[in-house]
């Protein structure tokens, strides 16, 4: 390391939850670290067994989550620079051993979980500087605002807490952050550039996204109204977009009921199954990305009613491939430009236009997509700055 350089652990679950979008979340922040100088390292390590698609199950057999993480880091040439840690088993630690793990922790100088899913134990607590980066918000906020004294552990556990909610403080924004004891930094999702090229096909025909269209039992009740969770509530608002556009879809959307696969697939939204797309983060989850048109998506009831300003990581990996983005706007209008590459659409008729406007004029909005991720998305910028919050330089 240089006299510059820090010694920086990203703590994830990109093992636990192998599939592309869980590995590209962290593998672009490891990216954008690693490119400001720092010696980067990934490490997860808790309790949880991991999920192994193979079998189908969570198992506490880390063959799988062990050889996605080194393949994953061996790609980006980091293969030396992981810790797998299943801390309830003896022995069950890979990459490095239990005793150079822990000291890991003593001699580094920051410590980032990524996503906040690691529940920290006294090994982690050795880290001077412990970063909480929030990815997915609104759930904390309202459950810290509703007097859930529990949800404080965690953020109380980290120095620092920075979050994906761009929009919070702003005057159309609803989280109740007003009176909570924490301070938050704002930060996005860093996209590597390099590892995410423009990729312009005019004759691309379909309009895709890749997610899952219900996921039951996160809904949040606050203040005598229950905030969903699952995105299935968001996506009937624009049921009947096929048929109002010449435009054809194909989501490559998790569906689990075959009543919800007979109505999307009876409304024109062309279905293709995520999960084997998934799993090959290198190969077939960029290049259905690389292939789309342009994407359309919604988010979570949460934070498009509240106006979090959440952004996807999903969407700004589109935008860096040079695809037109539709989202529903969640309060990113404010931070981000819209209009052109990029459209924050609140209704049907606004998304209808949308498309409309894509296809209009494809390759200007294909450039200014790139242009949007080029300007806002970069990962060494996004993970300067939130080092910069972090009182790290």
């Amino acid at each position: 390391m240089t006299q510059a350089s820090k010694r920086l652990i990203v703590l994830g679950m990109m093992g636990r939850s192998p599939f592309g979008g869980q590995s590209w979340l962290y593998l672009n922040w490891i990216r954008g670290l690693q490119r400001l100088g720092h010696d980067v390292w990934y490490v997860e390590d808790d309790t949880v067994w991991p999920y192994d698609p193979v079998q189908q199950r969570v198992t506490d057999d880390c063959t799988y989550a062990v050889n996605h993480i080194h393949r994953c880091m061996e790609r980006i040439g980091l293969a030396d620079r992981w810790a797998f840690r299943l801390a309830d088993r003896e022995g069950a630690c890979w990459g490095l051993g239990s005793a150079e793990l822990d000291e890991l922790y003593r001699s580094c100088d920051a410590l980032l979980n990524i996503v906040g899913a690691t529940g920290l134990r006294e090994e982690h607590m050795a880290a001077p500087l412990r970063v909480y980066v929030e990815t997915d918000p609104v759930t904390l906020e309202l459950t810290l605002a509703a007097g859930d004294e529990d949800t404080w552990n965690p953020l109380e556990e980290h120095h620092v807490v920075a979050t994906y909610g761009e929009n919070y403080g702003a005057d159309d924004c609803g989280v109740p952050i007003d009176g909570l004891d924490v301070t938050f930094h704002k930060t996005r999702q860093p996209i590597d550039l390099e590892l995410w090229p423009m990729a312009f096909d005019p004759d691309a025909p379909h309009f895709t996204t890749i997610g899952n269209y219900r996921q039951e039992g996160s809904d949040v009740r606050y203040d005598g109204e229950v905030y969903h969770w699952s995105k299935h509530h968001e996506w009937e608002k624009f049921l009947s977009l096929p048929s109002r556009t010449p435009q054809s879809f194909e989501m490559a959307l998790k569906v689990d009921h075959p009543s919800d696969v007979e109505r999307l697939a009876s409304h024109g939204w062309g279905l293709v199954s995520p999960v084997e797309m998934s799993l090959d983060v290198f190969g077939a989850y960029p290049e259905f990305i690389r292939g789309s048109r342009a994407e359309f998506t919604v988010a979570k009831d949460q934070n498009v009613r509240l106006r979090s300003g959440w952004f996807s990581e999903r969407d700004a990996c589109y935008l860096a491939s040079g695809k037109p983005v539709i989202s529903q706007d969640t309060g990113f209008s404010n931070v981000l430009p819209v209009g052109e590459g990029l459209f924050g659409v609140d209704s049907l008729e606004q998304a209808v236009e949308a498309v409309n406007e894509i296809n209009r004029d494809y390759a200007r909005h294909c450039r200014a997509a790139r242009a949007v991720a080029e300007e806002f998305f970069s990962a060494h910028e996004v993970a300067a700055r939130l080092l910069r919050d972090a009182g790290l330089t």
